[in-house]
């Protein structure tokens, strides 16, 4: 493509250095695409005739359908989905192929083709961000009378129902949907027409394109437009949010999955077992899950690492843009799949569960509570119950087994109806406030979540 100024045929060595083709190739839809608009703008400006851009069109279309159907060779020789499009499509329809490169370069060819690319995934990782969703409300609603312990510290803390746990994660989850949306703005923005960095004295009508393509707006900085991948940041930090979420939520599905917690029970379908031990059932979808987290932390610092040392406009660099990406994309739409498929085939073994949160100390905090009700300001009654905690752990005594006069040398507030406080459902019907996980205030969510989830908002 750049035979006119060089004498020497590029090194072979080279080629196999700079080729993107490899990986670029996915693409080619978004560039059949981009291109099929650029021909109707060149046409709209009369370096094309009809019969040209219809010969264009029809070419580009013959060659998408062999690529879909497997029947196209990439040459890495062409280095990338750019010029094997343009060179294939030439060689099919002859000049009007070689006029379709008329003001344009391939650095706003490819800024458009990973816009539109972007804008789909973005799209398509949302569904999946709604199917997990929708998995875990099933579960949540499936067991919404499970109770399990609230950790801190992965020290028991207070119960809580396990639908209200669940229900975290679908927080998570619409915060990841939201900055989804939000992206998806930003990455909607047309920059072809740009050119390598000041544009075209062939002036093009780029909103005219834009239209062919449904972006709602163009860039308005030529230079910005061809170097611009804050976009792909944005996204890859976003793609990298929802997995550190589903690595928080993958450590919570393994531990319950231990025979030490034995409060879930996942399905054969989404477990292992152990090429040694015929007993193990491993949760291997969790743990890769959270191992490829990870990664996707590593692709989003890997762009950013590339892009902070560029000069203004189009470096070679940015071409490292593209695996990360693309790794990212499928990491995450997988992971989320899957995550939903195993999520709603789980059972909760609610026996296990409502023992360990029947755990008396649990309600130390209830008993604090009430003391503060009765009038003791609350740093005295956490004294107070602290030291009814050491008595319960040296003489084996459970806090409703305590007797009442020992209660009551602990502070003369206590009275027969601090025992009705020792009971985990009054417990849980108690914690009534705005977010907090009583049965009624669980019940609600679960409704509200079932409407947001019947019909979410599009991007």
């Amino acid at each position: 493509m750049w035979k006119g100024r060089f004498q020497t045929d590029t090194s072979s060595l080279v080629q196999r250095y700079g080729e993107s083709i490899s990986y670029d190739w996915r693409l080619y839809p978004y560039d059949i695409q981009g291109s099929m608009a650029h021909a109707v703008a060149l046409q709209a400006a009369g370096i094309l005739t009809k019969a040209e851009l219809k010969a264009i069109h029809r070419g580009l279309r013959e060659i998408l359908r062999d690529i879909d159907a497997g029947n196209f060779e990439f040459r890495p020789e062409l280095e990338d989905i750019h010029m094997n499009i343009e060179s294939a499509l030439t060689a099919r329809i002859g000049a009007a192929g070689a006029k379709l490169h008329t003001a344009r370069s391939r650095n706003d060819q490819v800024a458009l083709d990973v816009r539109l690319y972007c804008r789909t995934e973005t799209a398509r990782i949302l569904d999946g961000v709604r199917g997990l969703q929708r998995a875990l409300l099933s579960c949540a609603r499936s067991h919404s009378d499970a109770v399990v312990p609230g950790y801190t510290h992965l020290q028991r803390g207070q119960p809580v129902l396990f639908a209200h746990h669940l229900l975290a994660y679908l927080e998570m989850l619409e915060r990841d949907a939201e900055r989804l949306r939000d992206c998806h703005r930003r990455i909607n923005v047309m920059p072809l027409g740009s050119g390598a960095l000041a544009g075209s004295t062939i002036v093009l009508d780029r909103e005219l394109v834009a239209r062919e393509l449904q972006f709602p707006a163009v860039t308005q900085n030529s230079m910005d437009a061809v170097s611009d991948r804050d976009f792909i940041a944005e996204l890859l930090f976003v793609i990298a949010l929802i997995g550190t979420h589903l690595s928080r939520l993958s450590e919570d599905v393994i531990l319950w999955a231990t025979a030490e917690f034995a409060f879930i029970e996942l399905s054969d379908a989404h477990t292992t077992g152990s090429s040694l031990m015929p007993q193990k059932k491993n949760p291997d979808v969790a743990e890769l899950t959270r191992g490829k987290a990870g990664r996707l932390t590593g692709n989003l610092i890997s762009l950013l690492t590339t892009l902070k040392g560029l000069p203004m406009t189009y470096n070679r660099d940015l071409q490292e843009d593209k695996e990360p990406l693309f790794d990212s994309v499928d990491t995450i739409r997988l992971a989320l799949d899957v995550f939903a498929e195993m999520m709603a085939a789980a059972r909760v073994r609610s026996e296990n569960s409502r023992r360990a949160a029947g755990d008396p100390f649990l309600l130390a905090t209830d008993i604090a509570d009430y003391l503060v009700l009765k009038g003791v300001p609350f740093r005295q009654a956490h004294e107070i119950v602290g030291k009814l905690t050491g008595h319960s752990l040296r003489t084996g005594t459970a806090f409703p087994d305590i007797a009442l006069e020992v209660y009551r040398e602990h502070s003369a507030v206590f009275g027969p109806d601090v025992y009705a406080v020792l009971d985990i459902d009054t417990a849980l019907k108690a914690r009534k406030g705005i977010g907090a996980p009583s049965p009624a205030n669980v019940g609600r969510q679960l409704s509200r979540w079932e409407r947001l989830l019947r019909q979410p908002k599009p991007l």
